[in-house]
């Protein structure tokens, strides 16, 4: 890699990692430790292949889905604790709700979070969302409504998971 190429690298990672970050730590069920792992490790991948990626963003993305659902198949995910009683209102409803998705996402498998974090998060169509993990347009459909069923059962309080998603943008 040229001079020229190293700085874009550098300019692109510093213009993009806050969003890229975001997304990591949605992808890993709000574990900021792996979720800078999972950035860093797709970084890593990205500027081997640097002077062919055409859309870095996407790629980085594509390679964080694909490592994050990797990931899980290696090592198959626990249960962590029931997510707390809902608390007064205090004005804090916003947050408490973010604290509940957070752990009720970290209930479901890296591959439903992966689905509902590129439909609702990310705002990709179906075929888009199967395209990017390797799957039928039909496992997405099934994947989706299973994943919004158990976010559901864990956190009866998120009814409607998309505006989260869309507020934390």
């Amino acid at each position: 890699m040229d001079a020229a190429e190293e700085r874009r690298f550098r300019e692109f990672v510093s213009a993009r990692s806050p969003a890229l970050m975001r997304l990591a730590f949605l992808l890993t069920g709000g574990d900021q430790h792996a979720a800078e792992d999972l950035l860093q490790s797709a970084l890593a991948r990205t500027v081997t292949r640097w002077r062919t990626v055409d859309t870095p963003e996407a790629y980085v993305r594509q390679v964080m889905y694909r490592q994050q659902v990797s990931w899980w198949r290696r090592h198959r995910e626990t249960a962590v604790p029931e997510p707390p009683d809902r608390a007064a209102a205090d004005g804090s409803d916003g947050v408490e709700l973010r604290i509940v998705m957070r752990r009720a996402l970290a209930r479901l498998t890296a591959r439903q979070r992966a689905v509902l974090v590129l439909r609702y998060y990310e705002d990709l169509p179906e075929a888009e969302v199967a395209r990017i993990l390797g799957c039928s347009v039909g496992t997405v459909r099934s994947t989706t409504h299973r994943s919004l069923a158990r976010l559901r059962q864990f956190a009866p309080e998120l009814r409607e998971p998309y505006m989260i998603f869309g507020e934390a943008k």
